[in-house]
This record gives C-alpha cells, sequence and structure tokens, in this order.
C-alpha cells in the first residue's frame, strides 16, 4: 500500500468516525425523564429523610421559641414575621443560622454520588446506551438535586409562615411575604452553589466517600478558615502603615471583597438584607450614606433588593462557572461498558 493510499485510508476512516459520533436531535433528550427518577430516589432516600427530620426540627424548636417571644411586640412590629426566621433564645440560635448550617449538608448528601455512583455500579453504560446524551445525564441529576432542595426549602418556609399565623394570631403582610420569598430565593442559590461544587467532586473522584469528604472538606474551608485566610490577606495586600483613615479603608474594602469570594459571605449578606430592612450597607456604613436619613427606618424593597442584588447574581454565577467545570471534566472521561 502506498503512502497515498495509506492516508485516503486514514481520511475515510475519520470521516466515518465523526460520522458516528455526530449526534442526533437534541442533547437534552432524556434529561426529564433523569429528573423524575432521580427526584424520585432523593426523595425516598434514607439519608435524605434523617436530614429532612433533622431540619425540621430545628426550625420547630427556634421558630416556636422566636414566636413566643415575639407574641409581646404584636402590634409594635411592622415586621413581625421576618423577625421568626431571625430571632434567637438562648440556648437555641435564629433559624436562618441553623439554615446555613444544614444546607450545604443537604446540598452535598444529594449530589456526591450522583456521578461516581453510576460508575461503581456499572450503570453509566447503560444509561447513556439508551437515547440520553451525557449533557441530559448531567444537567438532569443537578436539575433533580436543585429541585428537590427547592422543594425541602419552600415547605419548611410554609411551616414557618403557618407556625407563626398559629401562635401569632396575625397575618403576614404584603412585603414581609416578598422579602420572605426572596430569602427563600437565596437560599436555593446558595444550595446550588453546594450542588454544584459536591457535583464536580463526584465527577473527579470514583470513590463516594472520597468525593463526600472531598466536599465537606471544602465546607469546612469556607465556614472556619476562609474568614482568617481573608483577613491575613488583606493585611498583606492592603498594609496598614501609619494608621490614616485611607489606610483603614483601604484594608477593610480589601478583606470585605476576598471574603466575598466565599458563597457564606455571599448568602449571609443576601439574608440581612432581606429579612433586616434597616439594613443600609453591607460594608463600612460612610456618614455620607446617612445622610437625610432617619436612623432605623426600613428601606424599600426595591432598595434592598438592589442593594443585595450582587449577592444574588454572585451565587447565581458561581453555580453556572462550577456546573460548567463538572460539564467540562465529565465530557473528558472514558466510558467503558
Amino acid at each position: 500500500m502506498t503512502e497515498a493510499s495509506l492516508q485516503r485510508s486514514v481520511k475515510v476512516r475519520r470521516q466515518a468516525a465523526a460520522q458516528v459520533r455526530q449526534r442526533e436531535g437534541s442533547p437534552w433528550t432524556g434529561m426529564g425523564a433523569v429528573i423524575l427518577k432521580e427526584m424520585a430516589d432523593h426523595l425516598s432516600s434514607t439519608r435524605m429523610f434523617i436530614l429532612e427530620v433533622l431540619i425540621l426540627l430545628a426550625a420547630l424548636g427556634t421558630v416556636y421559641s422566636a414566636t413566643g417571644q415575639l407574641q409581646q411586640t404584636v402590634s409594635k412590629d411592622p415586621f413581625l414575621y421576618l423577625r421568626l426566621f431571625t430571632s434567637a433564645m438562648s440556648p437555641l440560635p435564629s433559624f436562618v443560622s441553623l439554615l446555613a448550617f444544614f444546607i450545604p449538608l443537604v446540598a452535598i448528601a444529594l449530589m456526591f454520588d450522583a456521578v461516581n455512583g453510576e460508575f461503581n455500579r456499572r450503570t453509566m453504560s447503560r444509561v447513556l446506551a439508551q437515547p440520553i446524551y451525557r449533557d441530559g445525564l448531567l444537567l438532569g441529576k443537578y436539575l433533580a438535586g436543585l429541585f428537590t432542595l427547592a422543594l425541602v426549602c419552600t415547605a419548611i418556609w410554609l411551616l414557618i409562615f403557618g407556625l407563626g399565623i398559629l401562635r401569632l394570631g396575625v397575618t403576614p403582610g404584603g412585603e414581609e411575604v416578598a422579602r420572605a420569598l426572596l430569602f427563600l430565593l437565596a437560599t436555593i442559590f446558595y444550595g446550588g452553589v453546594w450542588l454544584a461544587l459536591a457535583l464536580v467532586f463526584s465527577v473527579v473522584f470514583r470513590q463516594p466517600a472520597t468525593a463526600a469528604l472531598a466536599a465537606i472538606a471544602a465546607w469546612l474551608f469556607f465556614t472556619v478558615f476562609w474568614g482568617m485566610i481573608a483577613g491575613g490577606l488583606a493585611q498583606a495586600l492592603a498594609p496598614v502603615q501609619i494608621g490614616l483613615p485611607q489606610e483603614i479603608l483601604a484594608r477593610a474594602n480589601t478583606e470585605l471583597m476576598l471574603s466575598r469570594l466565599s458563597p457564606n459571605t455571599l448568602y449571609a449578606e443576601a439574608m440581612v438584607t432581606m429579612l433586616q430592612p434597616e439594613v443600609r450597607s453591607l460594608g463600612l456604613l460612610l456618614p455620607t450614606q446617612l445622610e437625610g436619613a432617619i436612623l432605623g427606618a426600613p428601606l424599600p424593597l426595591m432598595q434592598s433588593l438592589a442593594l443585595s442584588w450582587p449577592q444574588f447574581t454572585g451565587l447565581a454565577a458561581g453555580s453556572i462557572l462550577l456546573f460548567a467545570l463538572a460539564y467540562v471534566l465529565f465530557q473528558r472521561q472514558e466510558i467503558r461498558a
């Protein structure tokens, strides 16, 4: 065989392989079936039941104690139902504190074995042999976890409002409901970040236990250590040498910017602006921001939303970037029968 004929043969084989690899139809074919199947598995799993019971008990305990404290201020507080989320009574913390702790754990529990579990059960090649592409499979698993998390958070949100109506004897106002809905949306976005992070580790590591440990280690890093690291980095990047106000302000802004790389900080700031209408700034409050303002007066809903809009978009962008990383890694993996 001459060199020219050999090159023609290789070219024909490449064209044939490209035709075989060419996908037909939408890449999201079968995604709906994946979502329904994964949601059914999540809602019926034992680990999800245990986490739901823990969150339910925590919500009932904190809200019951908060309503007992708030019954004395029913006629004085215009945002009474928002205090159900933020009020704390020793020894129980506030509900939002418990939610910020439990949501990452629920998200990790939902997603740490989403991909590597299929490999360990040797079902990945069988699933992809059906009219389901990798695109639809990965996105379907992520959306199933997100919808399950949203369902759990919405049920607890409604439970809190129902318990508040029974205990306080008054109905919530329209702005209270709108702010609480935005808080619920921020909670779902916050959970979406941890779902996407757990999905990345599920793609990278073939052992579910390793993926779960890596995701929990990342959660502990951002919860415990990132605040200290951000403070040290801010001191190195913007040191205070003489003690001028400009230096102190630059260091504080640098530390705040670094701390906002953590989803915990973004969620906390979005939560504060939605549930505490009197908050006017998420950083240092300068005297110019108080000109003409009445101390303690609540901000209108749209101004609070404008104040926390970067936090909402930051959480959504973090979810998208992490899912894109998981998608690229999953597309590069070799799947054998």
